[in-house]
C-alpha cells in the first residue's frame, strides 16, 4: 500500500498498558451517554402522548427528531476536533447531554421537549464520532481492536441502564405517568437520571490526555511523546513523532475538502465507511430495539413480559458485544463483520418466513402464528441480535475508527458518522409504512440489505488488523479485502 520505509518502524507495545485501558474507558463514557439517551425515551413514550395529548404520527416525529440532531452533532464534530481537540469535543458533548437531561425532564410543551431532544441529539452524534476516533489514536495497533470495541459496549450498556431505569422508576411511581420523587413524574426523572453520567463524563474528561495524533498536529511535539511514553509504550517516540508528522502533512489544513476524490465526489475509502455506517443500520438493528415489545406480544407475551424479555435482550447484547472484544484482535475486522453479516442474512430470512405464517386481525396487527412459526420468529430475533452484537455492532466503530489517514481522520469519520444517524432516522420512520405493507417485506428487506453488506465486505471492506494508523492510506482502493495501489483518490 505505501513505500516501505528506509529506517525500521518504531517499536509497539507488547502487552496493553492500564493506563491505556483507563483513558479509553472514560472516552467510551460518551457512548454509555449515545446509549442511555437513545434508549431513555422508550419508557417515556406513552407518558409523553398523554401529557401532552399527542397524536401517534407526531409521537413519532418527536422521537425520530433527536436522531437528525444526531446527524447534525457528528457533521459538526470532525471540525471542532480538527481545530479544538478531541478533549474540547468530549466536554461539548457531556455539557449538552447534562442541558439535554434536565431540560427534558422539566419541559413544559411538547416542543420545549423537542428543542430538548435535539440538544442531547447534537451530544449523541458527537460522542459517536469522538469516542471511536480517540480511542483509536491513543491505542496500541496490536490492542485497537478491543479497545475500540468500548465503545459499542458502553453504548449497550447504556441502553440496558435507561431500559432498567426506566422500569424500576416506572414501578416504584406505580406508572411513568405517575408522580414519584419530589411530586415529579417517573418519565420526567427518567430523563433527568442522565445528568449524573453526563456529569461523570464531563469530569472523566478533564482528567484525559490529548490525542497524540493531535498533539503532533499542533506542533505540541513534547506533550504527544509524553502522551506516547506513558499510555500506548512506544519505546522509540522520537522515531513515531516523525511518523505521525509524515502521514499528517503538517503544513496542509484539514477541512472537508480533503475528503474529495475521484468516486463520486470522494475519496474510496471514505465510501466505505459510509456505506459501513449505512449497512450497519439497514439491517433494521434499531427495529428489533424499538418495536421488540410488540414481536414478543404477537407470540402470547404479556406486557409484562415482554419488556422484561427486551431487557433480557439487551443483556445479550452485552454479552456478545464481550465476546466480539475478546476475537476482534484475534481473527479480524473483516472475517467477524462476513460471519456476522451471513448470520444476519439467515435470521432476518427466517423472521420473514415466519412472518408469513402470521395470523392478523382485522388492524393487521399479528394475534398468533400457525404452528410453530412463533417460536422460529423469536429464535430468528434472538440470532438476530447475537450475530449483530458479536460482529456488525463493535466491529464498524473500530474500523471507522482506525480505518481513515491521520490527516483525515476526524473529517472522514463526522461524514461516515452523520450518514449512521440518518440510515438510522429512515429505518426508524419506515419500520410503520413497512410493516402496514406486512411484517414479511420488513424483515426480507433488512434480510436483503444484510446479503448486500455481505457482498460489500467481501470486496470492499479493508483488513485493518495490527496496521498502525500512519500506514492508512486516502489514495488507495481495495480489492477483495486488501489495499492495493490506485492511481486516482
Amino acid at each position: 500500500m505505501t513505500s516501505t520505509p528506509a529506517t525500521p518502524p518504531p517499536r509497539a507495545a507488547s502487552r496493553l498498558n492500564r493506563r491505556v485501558i483507563a483513558i479509553s474507558i472514560g472516552a467510551a463514557l460518551g457512548g454509555f451517554l449515545f446509549g442511555f439517551d437513545s434508549s431513555v425515551i422508550n419508557g417515556a413514550v406513552e407518558s409523553i402522548e398523554g401529557e401532552f395529548d399527542l397524536s401517534a404520527a407526531f409521537t413519532g416525529f418527536a422521537v425520530a427528531a433527536a436522531l437528525l440532531g444526531c446527524a447534525v452533532g457528528a457533521w459538526f464534530a470532525g471540525t471542532i476536533a480538527n481545530k479544538y481537540g478531541r478533549i474540547r469535543v468530549m466536554l461539548i458533548a457531556a455539557t449538552l447531554f447534562f442541558m439535554s437531561a434536565v431540560g427534558s425532564g422539566l419541559a413544559i410543551g411538547i416542543w420545549d421537549l423537542i428543542l430538548w431532544r435535539i440538544v442531547g441529539g447534537l451530544a449523541v452524534g458527537a460522542a459517536s464520532v469522538i469516542a471511536p476516533a480517540y480511542i483509536a489514536e491513543v491505542s496500541p495497533a496490536k490492542f485497537r481492536g478491543r479497545l475500540g470495541s468500548l465503545q459499542q459496549l458502553a453504548i449497550v450498556t447504556g441502553i440496558f441502564a435507561a431500559l432498567l431505569t426506566g422500569q424500576l422508576f416506572a414501578d416504584a411511581a406505580g406508572g411513568a405517568a405517575e408522580e414519584w420523587l419530589f411530586g415529579i413524574e417517573a418519565w420526567r426523572l427518567m430523563f433527568m437520571a442522565e445528568a449524573i453520567p453526563a456529569m461523570i463524563y464531563g469530569v472523566a474528561a478533564l482528567r484525559l490526555p490529548e490525542s497524540p495524533r493531535y498533539l503532533v498536529g499542533q506542533s505540541r511535539d513534547e506533550d504527544a511523546a509524553e502522551v506516547l511514553r506513558l499510555f500506548t509504550g512506544v519505546q522509540d517516540v522520537d522515531a513515531k513523532i516523525k511518523e505521525i508528522e509524515d502521514s499528517l502533512h503538517r503544513e496542509e489544513k484539514q477541512t472537508l475538502r480533503d475528503l474529495r476524490g475521484h468516486t463520486l465526489g470522494l475519496k474510496p475509502i471514505v465510501w466505505t465507511g459510509i456505506l459501513l455506517s449505512v449497512f450497519q443500520q439497514f439491517v433494521g438493528i434499531n427495529v428489533i430495539f424499538y418495536y421488540s415489545n410488540t414481536l414478543w406480544q404477537s407470540v402470547g407475551f404479556d406486557e409484562g413480559q415482554a419488556f422484561l424479555t427486551s431487557t433480557i435482550t439487551s443483556v445479550t447484547n452485552i454479552v456478545v458485544t464481550i465476546v466480539a472484544i475478546l476475537l476482534v484482535d484475534k481473527i479480524g475486522r473483516r472475517r467477524l463483520l462476513l460471519i456476522g453479516s451471513s448470520g444476519m442474512t439467515l435470521s432476518l430470512g427466517l423472521m420473514a418466513v415466519a412472518f408469513s405464517q402470521a395470523i392478523t386481525d382485522g388492524a393487521g396487527e399479528v394475534t398468533d402464528f400457525e404452528g410453530s412459526w412463533g417460536t422460529a420468529a423469536v429464535i430468528g430475533a434472538n440470532a438476530f441480535v447475537v450475530f449483530f452484537g458479536a460482529t456488525w455492532g463493535p466491529v464498524v466503530w473500530v474500523l471507522l475508527g482506525e480505518m481513515f489517514p491521520n490527516r483525515i481522520r476526524a473529517s472522514a469519520l463526522a461524514v461516515a458518522a452523520a450518514a449512521q444517524w440518518i440510515a438510522n432516522w429512515t429505518i426508524t420512520v419506515t419500520f410503520p409504512s413497512f410493516a402496514s405493507i406486512g411484517l414479511t417485506f420488513a424483515y426480507g428487506f433488512y434480510a436483503s440489505m444484510a446479503l448486500l453488506s455481505l457482498l460489500f465486505v467481501f470486496f470492499r471492506v479493508p483488513e485493518t488488523k495490527g496496521m498502525e494508523l500512519e500506514d492508512m492510506d486516502a489514495d488507495v482502493r481495495v480489492k477483495r479485502g486488501k489495499f492495493v495501489e490506485s492511481s486516482r483518490t
